[in-house]
Parts: C-alpha cells; sequence; structure tokens
C-alpha cells in the first residue's frame, strides 16, 4: 500500500548548503521544489567557508591564469575542459550571487579581492572572513521568498529506485519523531556536501557525514577519485576549540609558518613558501611535526597591525580572542585536519550521474574539475556553476517530460526492535575515525592501508547487522554512511600504486605516468 504521508513533488533537493540552495532557487522556475536539509537549512559546510570564491574580476587576471593555477594545483588529473567551462562562467555566477544579495567586501567602491594559495593573482571575492555565513544568509532568504519547501531536521536514508534503477526519490526520516517515509520526485539532487566527519579532525561541521556520497553508492552510483581527501594545513590547535579554521587567506596576506622555536620551515619544502597549494603546506606540517614530536605549529600574523586583523579577519581575530589568543601580539597554534573531498559522486558535465534522473552537485559530486587537489576557493564557485548546469540540463524538452507513475513502498522497519545500547554505535563511530586519521591519513602506507581495509570489512558487519535487527537513528544511519565512505576512500587508495596532489604514500613515493587517471569505482547490484 503507498504511504499515506509520501511527499511529490517536481525536483527532489537534498542539503542546503549553496550548491543545494542555488539548485532549488533555479529549479523552482521550472516547477514544485522540495528542499530537505538534516539541520537547520543555514547549517553546513558553505556556512562555515571563511576564505572566498574564485573568479577572474580583475583586468590584470585572465581565465588562462586561473585555468593554469587550477590544472597545477590538481596535479595532472583535472578534466581541462571543465576547469575552462566552470572558470568561463565564474564571473557571471558571482553576479548571480550578488542580485541574490550577497555583500562581498569591497574597497573604494571596488570589490576587494584577495589572494590564497596556489593563486598566481588576486581574484577571491570575499566577505570579510565570514564569506560562507554572508552567502549562506542570502541564499536561504531568497529561497525562503520563493514557493519552495523547506524540510528540515529531516534526514535522508536511502534512494527510491524505479524497475530501471532510475532514482525516483528517497527515503527520509523526521529527525524528532524517527519515523521514515519517501518523499518521491521526477528528478532528485543530491547536495549533501563533504565528509569529513569520517576522520577524527576535521575543519567540517558535525553534519558533513557523506550521506549524499554513501547512498548513491549503495544505489550503484559509479563514484570516482575517493582517495583525494585535503587537509587543511591551518585548524586552530586549543583544547577548548572545535574544528575551528584558519582561513587560506591569512597566509594569503602574509602568515608564516613557524616551529616552537620561531624557526620558518616552508622553505625546506617549496619555493612559494606558505603560498603553495594545500597537500604540500599539510605534509610539510606533519613531517615537522613527527619529525620535532611536537603537537602543533605556529602561525604567525604579528607583522600586520591590529587594525589590519580586525577589519580583514574579523570573526576569526574575535574568536581566537575568545581562547586567550590576540594574533596580532602573539603566533597562533595550528594543526592540519580533514578539509574537503575532491573526489564523489562521477558527475559528467551537466551533473548527470550514471543514475538515471540523479544529480549530484558541489563537494558531494566528483566534476573533474580538482583533480587531485583542489585550489583554494574553487570549491564555491563548483557549488554555482554546476548549480545552473543541472537547471539548465533540466530546462531541456526532453528532462522535462514525466517519467512512469512511480508508487513508492512504504519504509520496511525491519525487525522494528528498539535497541538501548548507543554505546556500539559510538564505539564503531570512534574507531572508524581513529582508523581514518591514523592509517588513511596525510601520509599513507600499503601496510596502513591493508590493516584499514581488514578492520573496515569487519566493522561494515557488524555495523550492517546492528542497522537491519533494531530500527535505525540518525546516528545510525550516519554511521552507515561514514563507513561506506572510509571504506570507499581506504579502496580507491589502495589501487592508486603512485603519489599524487592530496594522496602521498610511501611506497610509491612519485607520480607515475601510468596512473594519471582518476580512479572509478561502482557497486555491482542484482537486477529485480
Amino acid at each position: 500500500m503507498p504511504d499515506r504521508d509520501a511527499r511529490r513533488s517536481d525536483f527532489l533537493v537534498l542539503g542546503s548548503g549553496i550548491a543545494g540552495l542555488l539548485s532549488a532557487l533555479k529549479l523552482s522556475r521550472l516547477g514544485r521544489v522540495t528542499l530537505v536539509t538534516k539541520k537547520a537549512a543555514a547549517e553546513s559546510n558553505t556556512n562555515y567557508a571563511q576564505g572566498g570564491i574564485a573568479a577572474v574580476m580583475s583586468q590584470v587576471d585572465s581565465f588562462d591564469s586561473h585555468v593554469r593555477d587550477t590544472l597545477v594545483a590538481g596535479a595532472g588529473l583535472c578534466d581541462e575542459a571543465v576547469v575552462r567551462l566552470t572558470v568561463a562562467e565564474a564571473p557571471e555566477r558571482v553576479g548571480e550571487l550578488r542580485e541574490l544579495g550577497v555583500r562581498f567586501t569591497e574597497s573604494e567602491s571596488k570589490v576587494d579581492l584577495g589572494l590564497e594559495g596556489g593563486h598566481s593573482h588576486r581574484r577571491i571575492l570575499h566577505a570579510g572572513d565570514i564569506t560562507g555565513r554572508e552567502i549562506e544568509r542570502a541564499l536561504v532568504d531568497a529561497v525562503r521568498r520563493r514557493r519552495i519547501e523547506i524540510v528540515e531536521n529531516h534526514l535522508a536514508v536511502d534512494l527510491l529506485l524505479d524497475r530501471e534503477r532510475a532514482c525516483r526519490g528517497t527515503y527520509v526520516m523526521d529527525r524528532a519523531t524517527g519515523r521514515i517515509k519517501p518523499f518521491t520526485a521526477d528528478a532528485t539532487v543530491l547536495a549533501t556536501g563533504g565528509a569529513g566527519k569520517v576522520y577524527l579532525y576535521t575543519s567540517n561541521p558535525d553534519i558533513a557525514t557523506g550521506d549524499g556520497m554513501a547512498m548513491a553508492w549503495r544505489a550503484g552510483a559509479r563514484m570516482a577519485d575517493m582517495e583525494f581527501v585535503q587537509f587543511h594545513p591551518t585548524c586552530l590547535y586549543h583544547p577548548q576549540a572545535k574544528s575551528f579554521l584558519l582561513s587560506e587567506a591569512l597566509r594569503g596576506e602574509g602568515g608564516k609558518l613557524k616551529l616552537r622555536d620561531g624557526t620558518r620551515f616552508m622553505g625546506r619544502y617549496d619555493k612559494r613558501l606558505e603560498l603553495a597549494p594545500r597537500d604540500i603546506v599539510a605534509r610539510a606540517i606533519d613531517s615537522e611535526l613527527k619529525r620535532t614530536g611536537d603537537a602543533c605549529v605556529y602561525l604567525d600574523m604579528t607583522h600586520r597591525d591590529r587594525k589590519f586583523l580586525k577589519q580583514r579577519f574579523p570573526n576569526i581575530y574575535e574568536k581566537i580572542l575568545s581562547f586567550g589568543i590576540d594574533m596580532a601580539e602573539r603566533p597562533i597554534p595550528v594543526v592540519p585536519a580533514a578539509h574537503f573531498f575532491c573526489g564523489g559522486v562521477h558527475t559528467d558535465t551537466w551533473g548527470q550521474t550514471s543514475v538515471p534522473r540523479l544529480y549530484a552537485v558541489g563537494e558531494t559530486a566528483h566534476t573533474g574539475l580538482h583533480g587531485a587537489n583542489r585550489l583554494a576557493s574553487n570549491s564555491l564557485l563548483e557549488g554555482c556553476v554546476f548549480a545552473h548546469r543541472v537547471y539548465e540540463r533540466l530546462s531541456s524538452p526532453a528532462a522535462l517530460q514525466a517519467p512512469a507513475p512511480f508508487t513508492a513502498k512504504p519504509w520496511n522497519p525491519g525487525k522494528a526492535v528498539t535497541s538501548d545500547e548507543a554505546v556500539v554505535i559510538a564505539q564503531n563511530w570512534d574507531e572508524i575515525r581513529r582508523l581514518m586519521w591514523n592509517y588513511v591519513g596525510i601520509v599513507r602506507t600499503d601496510k596502513r592501508l591493508a590493516r584499514a581495509l581488514a578492520r573496515m570489512e569487519m566493522l561494515n558487519r557488524e555495523i550492517a547487522q546492528y542497522y537491519w535487527d533494531f530500527l535505525p537513528t540518525p546516528d545510525a544511519i550516519e554511521l552507515r554512511n561514514i563507513a561506506d565512505v572510509a571504506t570507499l576512500v581506504i579502496r580507491m587508495a589502495i589501487a592508486r600504486k603512485e603519489s599524487r596532489g592530496l594522496h602521498y604514500t610511501l611506497n610509491y613515493p612519485k607520480p607515475r605516468e601510468a596512473c594519471r587517471k582518476p580512479t572509478f569505482l561502482k557497486k555491482s547490484l542484482a537486477r529485480r
């Protein structure tokens, strides 16, 4: 029997970061849109983005320069056609954000352009050091003004597939009641962000559990390049600080990395010093910490006066000051942390996945833009560009044709038993995150990866048994997702027999031309 509480819309968007909000806004021109988000609408990775969005906005800059910087950072794995179309569309997409009310910082009546690592020109539009928060504010306001149904505090569980294995929506859990019901749509857009919570230390908020990636994998979507996990070099190291990121823009404004005794060390690793791409800076810090045995290194901004720091980085300055550190007077303790997934659900240049009627945008997706390492501030740009491209694809006459009728089955609750052993989930969650940090982190080896895979295979069996023996809880759903994502990262890391970009292994310390291609993985599914 059909579920009487099932919801029906033309387009279902999962996630409320920049990619999800823009997708919902644009698709609302075509039909009814339901936007589902697991917490509040403004809670997303976008909201925590400090740096900004990259776009060529200056006469001294050029598309070719932005393309070249992206390709260099991507270490030979970027899809150049995707890079060029993204860079070329950037100014127009930025213009749309400004029209929607995003207030970028201006200087002398012109947009202020920042510089970040890996960029050869100033091209980072920012809103002080809270760019993501400003973008979220404007887009959430715009979505609320449109006739878009926003369903907050609901968690997607699994994708709905018809007999032809086309996506027809998703099962969704109401976090307040635990009830699971089907949300159906003609097209579904995954914009659920990244999976930083797979690792013990991350700059991501608690919501970043790889939900879209895991659901797509279980539905048989083609996944790509999950081994390339970007570790941000500079997260605040303080016992009371949780996942507080120190923007790349600090180093863009002359920040220097130093050891405890005040010695600068980046000169030993790259001629670009602190402005080297993130993977190089993160590995350099990791190497120095292992060599010295210290718990952290230091980011020194004391060459800048207090007035400048408070104007350019007001949020960072006040946050660090709340922990008793005046960045105008003394260096800031920092450590690397998991930050961004360059891989994800593989799409074409229009955001279409290998599963019919399923699209992916933002960090959930693998478009080929980032290659083996993301250039700073290209991620918000990617979300803008591909949200628009999904809209363009779904505007086509072929896409607008209604699919065959589909009735979703109610969720099967299994044994429908509630477990009182939350400690099992907590233990597995903690074990996966520590395992990934220790064995599948910034520096890897064959032995570490083999240990990680063996352990994950056992944990996956345990999680599957627990998951189906009891009524799933939000924590259990997220645990299954981080377990699936962790296993994908490990399997793809094992398959890459070289070091390239963000994947560095002591067993194969050099890049190999024979390996200069994406890593793909797809789950085999039995036909119904």
